[in-house]
């Protein structure tokens, strides 16, 4: 492929060499940087729209500020490719997601340029609000010890669909009530706020950011607390409700922040002029607010096929550049997502109290197919995943049957509402969690690693994880049969084994009873999910090298099938679990009934039971192909079966 020419990129090193820039070549620096970045991403894959739309702002930062001493923090990351590129690592991008290259996020020990990391939305504001008083407090003892300080800024860029979380809302509340020297960016790529008014919109950002206008207001608010209270409060309310009308940001100031805004994102000559002034604003004095720059961009900015479809262009997979087709690979099988999908939409069918609820992942899910059927059945309620709980919550104590369908990274953010407004209670919300397990490209920040043994923590949880599709589709059909409390069901990203012919609806499984799928006398491979074909493979392996194995599909981690786990542990002298899961999870559950009953003691002519749990490794996995990973950590049918022979023959 044909590489873009980049004459200004090139004599590039970091931001002190852009910093030495004349501001006529930034634009067309900015059009060799999206040049580049599509180039780079139609090789590797990754996240494209939000990148494109932030190339024009990623310049004018660097430009205007002082990075890496001054803190840039990107919110997810999804947008940080123009950042890393221009941060010193654009020879390292075409190793972008793959094992032993660069994250797709930001990453504290990739670059001193990342100041935070990232993966999960909607903490760029606190994160920011604690450098920010890191750094007042540096000052204060600098000056109390004599030493010499240079201010340092600190810049949150958080995006308007990141805006919908608590947890934003929760640190521009905090920060409204100190003096911090924090700038926030609006990062608006959805017009969901305020469309910017072109020329007089420009002109209004940049008079109300100006060092005048702002030494004027400071005059006049303290000139306002000398004043009766009732003349203050009117004083402020209408120079807030005059700017609100003209700017649209009277939210932001009742949380304490000066708003500016909002100003085109793509024009550097609106861009420049505002982020100098908002640096060069005085800081660290009594009153100071932290100030919210509202910046209006487009995703998927000048690349047309992302422009024209901004949610297909998000993430892609490597694409054809001159025409924006997406190299598609053949699918063996539907994937677990699709499955899932239209399992819910049978039962939804079936059940009209049926329900479904997303935080902001209706493609990601699939439930958008039971939106297209269902419209009033399927909430999007945002990047609010602890509020996608308790919303879920409510609607089972009224009698509905809720599915909350979310990742298991992102279910997360949800755990007090999951233990308090859910478990406790023993409402039947039903989990449907995507993406368990290892995930491949998007490393640590989205493995599905902790679901399992943060939800059987919880008294009264039921906890599945289907094989195949088939077992997905009988617990979908289980699931939205089970009324006795809490549910929830786990399955990994991409295709899933067959499992037999596809029914077009699922059987109610008995809860808590698993199934053995070969029988055997040695060693026992007890596994929870899709690993059972891995153990299946295992055992013709360890039948090759003389070693009879049984397998068995627990089904479900909690409760326990403990008939079938204690007639396994009495009838083989030696038991692995298995599961793609961290540890403390499913093998944890077993070895805590097995303890017990005192299933591993010796007994009268009887040896104790050897036995091993196969998890995820107790470390937070990179990003890298996902069977080779699997490889790597042993939970491949070679290295099931070589763990197996090993604890049959006493070398393990």
């Amino acid at each position: 492929m044909p590489q873009p020419e980049t004459v200004l990129l090139d004599k590039l090193a970091g931001p002190a060499d852009l910093r030495q820039m004349a501001e006529k070549d930034l634009p067309l620096l900015a059009e060799e940087l999206r040049r580049e970045m599509i180039a780079i991403v139609a090789e590797t894959g990754g996240h494209l729209g939000a990148g494109l739309g932030v190339v024009e702002l990623t310049v004018a930062l660097h430009y205007v500020f002082n990075t890496p001493y001054d803190r840039l923090i990107w919110d997810v990351g999804h947008q940080s490719y123009p950042h890393k590129i221009l941060t010193g690592r654009r020879g390292q991008m075409r190793s972008l997601r793959q094992a032993g290259g660069l994250s797709g996020f930001t990453k504290r020990s990739e670059s001193v340029y990342d100041p935070f990391g990232a993966g999960h939305s909607s903490t760029s504001i606190s994160a920011g609000l604690g450098m920010a008083m890191a750094e007042k407090l540096q000052a204060g003892q600098d000056r109390e010890e004599g030493r010499a300080h240079e201010r340092r800024n600190i810049v949150a860029v958080i995006g308007d669909g990141a805006m919908s979380s608590g947890m934003a809302f929760e640190a521009m509340n905090n920060a409204g009530a100190v003096d911090a020297n924090l700038i926030v960016i609006l990062n608006d790529n959805d017009m969901s706020i305020a469309p910017p008014t072109g020329a007089m919109s420009a002109y209004l950002a940049r008079l109300a950011s100006a060092p005048a206008y702002l030494a004027l207001r400071r005059h006049a608010r303290a000139l306002s607390r000398r004043l009766p209270k009732f003349v203050s409060d009117t004083a402020r309310k209408t120079e807030e409700y005059a700017r609100g009308l003209l700017t649209g940001g009277t939210l932001f100031e009742e949380l304490g922040f000066y708003y500016i805004g909002p100003i085109d994102g793509h024009n550097l000559s609106h861009l420049l002029p505002v982020l100098k002034n908002v640096r060069d604003h005085s800081a660290g004095k009594a009153g100071q607010m932290p100030v919210l720059v509202h910046v209006v961009t487009k995703k998927g900015k000048g690349y047309a096929p992302a422009e024209e479809a901004r949610d297909k262009y998000h993430g892609v997979g490597r694409f054809n550049v001159t025409t924006g087709e997406q190299v598609k690979l053949p699918a063996n099988a539907p994937s677990f997502t699709r499955i899932f999908a239209d399992s819910l939409v049978e039962e939804a069918r079936q059940d009209e109290k049926i329900v479904a609820i997303t935080a902001a992942m209706p493609g990601g899910t699939g439930l958008d197919r039971m939106a297209e059927l269902f419209p009033r059945r399927v909430f999007d309620v945002g990047i609010a995943e602890g509020h996608a709980v308790t919303f879920a919550a409510g609607l089972a104590a009224e009698g509905f049957k809720p599915f909350v369908a979310i990742y298991s990274t992102f279910l997360q953010r949800g755990y007090d509402q999951i233990v308090h407004d859910v478990a406790l209670q023993g409402l039947p919300v039903r989990f449907a969690i995507d993406r368990a397990g290892f995930v491949g490209a998007d490393g640590a920040t989205h493995a599905g690693s902790f679901d399992t043994g943060f939800l059987t923590a919880l008294p009264g949880f039921v906890v599945a994880a289907p094989a195949d599709n088939v077992e997905l589709k009988h617990m979908v059909r289980t699931a939205a049969a089970y009324d006795d409390g809490p549910i929830a069901f786990r399955y990994p990203r991409g295709e899933g084994e067959a499992g037999g012919e596809l029914p077009l609806r699922g059987e109610i499984l008995p809860i808590g009873k698993g199934r053995i799928m070969r029988e055997g006398s040695q060693v026992a491979l007890l596994s929870f999910g899709p690993l059972l074909y891995e153990a299946l493979g295992a055992a013709e392996r360890l039948a090759a090298e003389g070693i009879s194995a049984t397998v068995a599909d627990a089904r479900f981690a909690k409760p326990l099938d403990e008939e079938l786990i204690a007639l396994l542990a009495r009838e083989h002298e030696a038991l692995i679990t298995l599961e793609e899961g961290a540890v403390n999870g499913f093998g944890a559950q077993v070895l805590q009934f097995l303890s017990a009953q005192g299933l591993l003691d010796a007994a009268p002519g009887r040896k104790g039971l050897k036995i091993r749990t196969l998890t995820l490794p107790d470390s937070y996995l990179q990003q890298g192909e996902q069977k080779q990973v699997m490889a790597q950590i042993g939970l491949s049918a070679a290295g099931i079966a070589a763990a197996a022979a090993a604890l049959v023959r006493g070398a393990a």
